[in-house]
């Protein structure tokens, strides 16, 4: 049993994050509306999900470019009309930041901007660049200057090195040196500009509010200012906002779509449309696929909030065993909250969740969750369980064993300390507790997105969390190992 996962790993077992997967970060832009700045502050705090170390937005008001980045959540800073109107304009993007490559620190936070000959220029990116280390190495060799170790800034040295007279020639340069998942929202002192990477790995959607077209990750951001979704951004594609409308180029050769199937299993708003596709639906029916593969006895069936709710519905509706909230999630726990002993520290998990016992008692207990990473949360969750008066305890998994690390920008530990990467699923069942232990198939979650399961020849989504298949090259992972990078110590 790796260390990670072991019983006696404290701090373990009360960072619950720790046993979450996390998404990069999310973006938005906006061009063409006098209230540029607040619906992006809006959009970010409809994205949050996606990120809560930093957010930070950039407007441009036809003269100068403005920016107010902070650590911390969006309602913490950007809900005050003060720091709105620092920032006028007509046009602005935002970011919400979840750290996977860099420290979490302020000269981090995106949008990053740079003053270029040809003008200036902010940058937001969602995703990860799998040669960004190799590119920067070339760079400093060459006599840039990194202030960051964000992905984004390695584009934006790029796009500056470009000898291309138009700024959008330049940016389409520096795309085609780049290689892994992205979706970038770019302002320049004319333009919104979007792009999504040639797979289309990371999602980008295009979005019209009062003839103004907005850019954003997904559309739950449209909803709440009131936006009407107008499509999915291509992959491959970039997409320029101007006075003039908008104008769409395809300067990669073209290739089969390759969405990353987790903005299904877990990144997405149960609300937003992906590709098409409800993701609640999708979800629920995740949850149908796993009952009619591994349906143990029992009496009720519990979601684990917030997470396990849609799949645990249609495991229930498929099964006919009831749906009970068993466990109550307690929703004002941080992750900073201090704990003063070991004793008190190993309690952590009851902060965020106890168990609903009048539904527990006496009945064989289903327990159904999105996915399972270390197994840290789950051994405390099952155990919550039998303490409360529970005959069975059963775990089922709504998505295949997690066995691989992302590149891409999904925050995965490395594979030794991935649960399924290590053990059989007898074994993760003896660790975690339960009476028994099943997870969806990939056939099955390929069935629960439409197909009659996965094309191995030709996949339809990004899956390599499950599968081992990387869709693009990993340069950083397999060239040279890149030197550590150093950054100085700066006060948050």
């Amino acid at each position: 049993m790796d260390s990670e996962a072991g019983a006696g790993d404290a701090s373990a077992f009360f960072d619950l994050e720790a046993d979450r997967l996390h998404e990069e970060c999310g973006v938005f832009g906006v061009y063409g509306h006098p209230e540029a700045a607040a619906l992006t502050a809006l959009g970010l705090h409809a994205l949050q999900h996606r990120g809560q170390e930093a957010a930070g937005i950039v407007s441009h008001d036809g003269a100068r470019f403005h920016a107010e980045r902070r650590l911390g959540l969006v309602g913490d800073h950007f809900s005050d009309a003060r720091v709105i109107a620092r920032l006028p304009g007509l046009a602005a993007i935002g970011h919400n930041r979840y750290s996977t490559t860099g420290e979490t620190i302020l000269r981090n936070v995106q949008p990053l901007f740079a003053e270029l000959d040809a003008g200036g220029m902010a940058v937001a990116h969602n995703g990860n660049l799998t040669n960004a280390q190799t590119l920067r190495r070339e760079l400093v060799r060459a006599g840039a200057i990194c202030q960051s170790t964000s992905d984004t800034e390695v584009i934006l040295h790029l796009v500056a090195q470009s000898r291309r007279p138009r700024i959008i020639d330049r940016f389409v340069n520096a795309l085609r040196e780049i290689e892994g998942a992205y979706a970038l929202v770019a302002l320049t002192t004319k333009k919104l500009i979007g792009v999504r990477d040639p797979l289309g790995i990371r999602p980008l959607i295009l979005g019209e509010l009062d003839g103004c077209y907005i850019l954003t990750s997904e559309t739950c951001a449209l909803d709440i200012i009131g936006a009407k979704y107008v499509r999915d951004i291509e992959n491959g594609e970039v997409v320029i906002i101007s006075e003039e409308g908008i104008q769409s180029l395809k300067p990669f050769p073209p290739q089969r779509m390759r969405p990353c199937i987790f903005e299904f299993v877990y990144f997405a708003r149960p609300d937003s449309i992906v590709q098409g596709q409800s993701v609640y639906e999708v979800r629920k029916r995740m949850g149908v696929e796993l009952a009619r593969e591994s349906l143990p006895g029992a009496d009720v069936i519990v979601p684990i909030p917030d997470s396990g709710v849609p799949a645990a519905i249609g495991f229930s509706q498929e099964s006919g065993v009831p749906f009970e909230l068993g466990i109550i999630r307690n929703h004002y726990v941080g992750r900073t909250f201090i704990q003063p002993t070991q004793g008190v520290r190993e309690l952590g998990v009851r902060m965020k969740h106890s168990a609903n016992r009048s539904q527990i008692k006496g009945k064989r207990v289903v327990l159904v969750d999105d996915s399972l990473v270390r197994g840290t949360t789950s051994v405390k969750i099952v155990k919550m369980m039998r303490d409360a008066g529970a005959t069975e305890v059963h775990f089922r998994l709504a998505c295949p064993p997690i066995t691989h690390s992302d590149f891409y920008g999904i925050d995965t530990p490395e594979r030794s300390k991935l649960l399924a990467a290590n053990h059989t699923v007898e074994e993760m069942c003896e660790f975690i507790g339960a009476d028994s232990l099943a997870f969806l198939s990939v056939d099955g979650l390929y069935r629960a997105m439409g197909y009659d399961g996965r094309d191995n020849l030709r996949p339809q989504f990004t899956d390599h969390c499950f599968t081992g298949d990387y869709p693009t090259t990993l340069t950083d992972l397999t060239g040279e190992a890149p030197r550590q990078l150093s950054l100085i110590a700066e006060a948050s």
